[in-house]
Parts: C-alpha cells; structure tokens; sequence
C-alpha cells in the first residue's frame, strides 16, 4: 500500500469517475485504474462499486477511504514540519 495508491482512492471517490480522478491526478485512467485494482487485491477487498452509477465505494471501501484521509492529511503534515525545521535552521 503506498501514499499514492491512497491519493488515487480519495481522488475517485471524489470524482466517482475514473477518467476525471486520473486527470486529476495527472497520470492515464488506466495506471489509476491498475494501482486502485493492485490495492483492491492487496487489502483482498473491492474498494469500488464499478458497477453502481454513479460509481461508489461499497461499504468496506468507505472506511478504507476515511482512514486514507487521515493518512494523506498526516503525511502532509510530516512534509510541513520538515520545511518548517529547514527554514528554521536557515537553510
């Protein structure tokens, strides 16, 4: 599992589009589309609901995806404070 894989669910589920998430991500609908199914088979899991129209996490994925936030939201974090410390330290 990787930030990025993680970036890619919170996008889909936000765009409930494969075609939009990737855009908004800026790779191709089918890396996005291959890294989501290779996160699917890791967790043995199906985050998404493809068939549903909109598309929609199942009740699994919603909870996968929540958690997701708060690992994206705290990796952010990390990423401020080490600019913080940078700055701090004059360089």
């Amino acid at each position: 599992m990787t930030i990025q894989q993680m970036e890619y669910i919170v996008a889909l589920d936000k765009h409930r589009q494969f075609v939009k998430a990737a855009e908004a991500c800026g790779v191709s609908q089918s890396t996005l589309s291959m890294m989501i199914k290779k996160l699917e088979e890791e967790l043995d899991t199906i985050i998404f609901d493809r068939e549903a129209r909109p598309m929609k996490p199942t009740a699994a994925g919603e909870k996968i995806i929540s958690q997701a936030k708060v690992v994206l939201f705290h990796a952010e974090q990390l990423k401020e404070i080490t600019v913080s410390e940078r700055l701090q330290a004059g360089g």
